[in-house]
């Protein structure tokens, strides 16, 4: 089932608040502040249309401890081009677009997280260009890809992992931000950076996760 973008705009903009990250001041967002509301809006509008839950309608743990590297240490980012894979609302690629980067790309296969993206940029007064398609096994077009929390489903993560090692191979920099998912790699990290992030325990197990950023070697 196609979303039109001006319907997804539409109930994002209904359903959701604009609000700060805990640990992202610097960035407001259009984000669920209740997990059911916003899980119920969503079944109740997407029940035939086979699209995955609402993820991008939250300010997830890894993805905000990427976000909060990039605007501390801009010089990771400036004049590169990137490339945020399954990027959400768009924290991270704000993120890097606020810090410097020549162009930034967004990569997701929810349409509703496409038009979220769109939306938060513009709140944020920075440009960022959205790419609705599964790009794991393509080429990046990025000198650093970007990867916020996405290590929560094995299949998943095995593909993208074996996928990104290609891409370090070729010079490409690869940064994950996790708090601990099951299926992170657990080989050929380096850490650059480590923060405790508030989170809801709607959410999560716990009232904070220790997220890390690491780069990922071939």
């Amino acid at each position: 089932m196609r979303i039109d973008p001006a319907d997804a705009a539409a109930f994002i903009r209904a359903n959701t608040e604009i609000a700060s990250p805990p640990l992202l001041p610097e960035l407001r967002l259009h984000l669920a502040t209740e997990l059911t509301p916003m899980w119920l809006a969503t079944e109740a509008s997407l029940a035939e249309s086979n699209l995955p839950p609402p993820f991008w309608a939250f300010a997830w743990a890894g993805g905000q401890a990427l976000a909060r590297l990039l605007l501390d240490r801009p010089e990771l980012v400036e004049g590169r081009r990137v490339l945020d894979f399954g990027a959400g609302a768009g924290l991270v690629a704000i993120a890097a677009a606020q810090s410097g980067a020549s162009r930034v790309w967004a990569s997701e296969i929810d349409p509703f997280a496409c038009a979220a993206i769109g939306l938060n940029a513009d709140l944020n007064g920075v440009k960022v260009e959205v790419r609705e398609e599964d790009v794991i096994g393509r080429s990046a077009d990025a000198d650093l890809v970007l990867v916020g929390d996405v290590c929560y489903e094995r299949a998943l993560a095995e593909r993208l992992v074996r996928w990104l090692r290609a891409l370090a191979g070729r010079g490409v920099t690869v940064l994950i931000g996790d708090p601990g998912r099951n299926y992170r790699p657990t080989e050929g990290l380096v850490e650059l950076a480590r923060y405790t992030v508030p989170t809801s325990l709607e959410l999560e197990d716990r009232e904070t996760r220790e997220s890390v950023v690491w780069r990922l070697m071939t």
